[in-house]
């Protein structure tokens, strides 16, 4: 862990909240009347998902579900690891996948398959953050805050093993 600090900022806390504001307003546009479930990706999105709540002036329920696909450091290990399933049905229901950050994309279409597995009225996917530049498999987004150039970000729900979540902002992970 030692060597490894936050630097430049990325995306400052003002440009976060008027973000976030702005995606909760079209969400709740577009899923007037329909009670979406919000889906949750922990750890990373937990930050990002309770802003975004408050966000959403419409009827929504909420629940969590955690994945793994880095095995620490700062790349993906490319293997997806179901870690903590969802607490509730989404049978019949419009699902909002709330992730923090989409890079190869591998871990959202593995979640994306298994949510639509559930039979979901539908899945969209909300991404704070879109680091389009490491895509390895082709992958929708239908709500994005950002996107972000080809650097490791912690802040605002994003760690480093475990460290910096708390950050009020989005920075660039650099060495010490």
């Amino acid at each position: 862990m030692a060597g490894h600090r936050p630097g430049r900022v990325v995306i400052g806390e003002a440009e976060l909240r008027a973000r976030v504001a702005e995606l909760g307003r079209a969400i709740a546009r577009d899923y007037a009347g329909k009670e979406p479930v919000l889906v949750g990706v922990l750890q990373g999105a937990f930050m990002f998902m309770a802003d975004l709540v408050r966000a959403i002036p419409i009827d929504l329920a909420t629940d969590f579900i955690s994945l793994s696909s880095y095995e620490g450091g700062t790349k993906s290990s490319g293997q997806v690891r179901l870690v903590s399933d969802l607490s509730i049905p989404i049978a019949g229901r419009h699902v909002l996948i709330v992730e923090d950050i989409v890079d190869t994309g591998l871990t959202l279409e593995y979640l994306r398959r298994s949510l639509e597995a559930r039979s979901p009225r539908s899945v969209r996917v909300c991404a704070l953050a879109d680091k389009a530049s490491h895509r390895q498999v082709e992958t929708r987004l239908d709500y994005v805050g950002f996107a972000i150039p080809d650097v490791y970000v912690v802040g605002y729900g994003f760690d480093y093993e475990g460290l910096y979540r708390n950050l009020p902002h989005i920075a660039a992970l650099e060495d010490a």
